[in-house]
């Protein structure tokens, strides 16, 4: 097929490599313009945009797709079988998802009708779901509403962040993908139950602020959901600290301490009381302008010591 691919991030690039490999054509690439990145705030072009110049695929970056009329013009000039979209950051309007012949399907990080939105990934640990998956379904002018045409059910790894659950899902996603459309007209699209739809909308920096108040399983969840993007964090001596992987420990339960004050500093990491007396144990962390180092090897090179604060 003669294919138009939308996408940006790494997670997209799974899709775009294996629809290559199997033969399709990728007419163009529509991606995010660049942005703003790192403290030097340099303009960085897209994952997708990156893999594009390395295969010598044309690429086009409207600002706003919704408004751009050339996006809709450099389309029908190619006259495409199928649009793809995986995660390309921005809604795709009616004239450009109309225009091939098979229109255009998406590749959805969650199993519709849950997890409709931004950000399903994170979404589904913050919420302790025990499965995900992957669902690929028909775009039309609402979001993540249209038709489903297959989907792929997955269990949830213990410990797994949303950065290696996004990995995964991206290499699940592929498949399925080149699977559908190799079957595409053979496919009895199936409508969603918009009455259970729940939402995953986009998530900001300061959403990954640690609440010790809240027990050491839902700080679990929030640690992992927000690693590596936009990351967990908290405060130790007025410093940010972001916490890169824990765990909540099931046995402890203290009463004669305060959220967020720490219990206990050990090799393996340090033990801080969240809310209804639980533990969680932070087994590694990144200080503010220094890289990621054991949580223990963090307690050596500073004034730390049990009582202390996690504010």
């Amino acid at each position: 097929m003669k294919i138009v691919f939308f996408g940006s991030p790494a997670s997209a690039i799974p899709s775009l490599s294996r629809l290559m490999e199997e033969g399709h054509q990728i007419a163009l690439i529509i991606t995010q313009p660049e942005r703003p990145s790192g403290r030097g705030k340099k303009l960085t072009q897209s994952p997708v945009k990156k893999f594009a110049i390395k295969k010598g695929i044309s690429v086009y970056q409207p600002e706003r797709i919704k408004f751009d009329q050339i996006a809709v013009e450099k389309i029908q000039n190619i006259e495409p079988d199928l649009n793809v979209v995986v995660a390309y950051g921005q809604i795709i309007p009616l004239s450009i998802l109309e225009i091939p012949k098979h229109q255009s399907i998406n590749v959805h990080f969650s199993l519709l009708p849950k997890y409709r939105g931004a950000s399903p990934v994170q979404w589904t640990l913050l919420n302790g779901e025990k499965t995900t998956g992957i669902t690929i379904f028909k775009l039309n002018e609402k979001m993540d509403e249209g038709d489903i045409l297959s989907q792929e059910k997955t269990d949830i790894l213990p410990y797994e962040n949303a950065g290696e659950l996004e990995a995964r899902l991206s290499t699940i996603g592929a498949e399925l993908l080149v699977k559908t459309i190799a079957n595409l007209k053979n496919i009895q699209a199936q409508k969603q139950n918009h009455s259970q739809a729940t939402y995953a909308p986009k998530l900001k920096k300061e959403d990954g602020q640690i609440d010790w108040h809240k027990d050491a399983l839902s700080i679990d969840r929030h640690v992992r959901a927000f690693t590596p993007w936009p990351s967990a964090f908290s405060f130790f001596q007025g410093k940010r600290v972001i916490i890169t992987m824990g765990k909540g420990i099931k046995e402890e339960v203290i009463h004669s301490a305060n959220p967020g004050e720490i219990l206990k500093i050990k090799k393996d990491g340090i033990e801080v009381c969240c809310g209804q007396g639980s533990v969680y144990l932070i087994e590694s962390l990144r200080p503010e302008n220094r890289k990621e180092m054991s949580a223990y090897s963090f307690s050596l090179g500073v004034n730390i010591k049990p009582g202390d604060l996690f504010s």
